[in-house]
């Protein structure tokens, strides 16, 4: 039966990847996002772990492709733009400045916190203790995974955020479509 339901789930996510990739309309391609997210929540399914398949489910299947989708009607995926027109003058070299700083940052954090994993000792600080006592003891497992997402797997976190980032940025122009040549001007 567990070959079965992982046979299904691959399938329903090869082929949501493939109609992310090969759909032209930008909307078809969200809804095909939809399917390969619901093919990873099934995987969670199946290896226990439901907690991560609701996550799954209403954070990325509900509110990032609502999001997508969103910006995409926000936009007007049946409205021509002129490719060629930028809002302001120095756009580009804007985009660069700012693509290389946030590069920048995201390389520090990560040599940063690097160089930090090995000074975290099991002998915390009086204050850090004592805001520790007061705490609720349920907390311990929340405490334990916002250590570890931010300091072990801190590149990784980083990553995913910058791979959101240029999905709205590839959604955005998508989007946009060259101007249509109007057969009346031309008569």
């Amino acid at each position: 039966m567990q070959l079965f339901v992982f046979i299904c789930a691959a399938l329903m996510i090869l082929a949501g990847a493939i109609g992310v990739v090969t759909r032209s309309h930008p909307v078809h391609a969200a809804m095909s996002l939809i399917l390969t997210l619901f093919g990873v929540a099934v995987m969670y399914v199946s290896q226990e772990a439901p907690f991560l398949a609701a996550v799954q489910v209403i954070v990325y299947a509900g509110a990032i492709v609502v999001l997508f989708l969103f910006v995409i009607m926000l936009l007007g995926v049946d409205k021509a733009e002129d490719l060629q027109v930028e809002p302001f003058k120095l756009q580009r070299k804007v985009a660069v400045f700012v693509g290389g700083g946030v590069i920048g940052l995201i390389a520090f954090a990560a040599i940063s916190s690097r160089d930090n994993i090995g000074l975290v000792k099991p002998q915390q600080s009086d204050a850090v203790i004592a805001v520790g006592e007061l705490a609720n003891p349920h907390d311990n497992n929340i405490r334990a995974l916002a250590r570890d997402l931010f300091s072990d797997h801190v590149l990784a976190f980083e990553l995913t955020s910058i791979l959101l980032v240029i999905a709205v940025v590839g959604t955005v122009l998508l989007a946009r479509r060259a101007p249509r040549s109007n057969p009346e001007s031309s008569t």
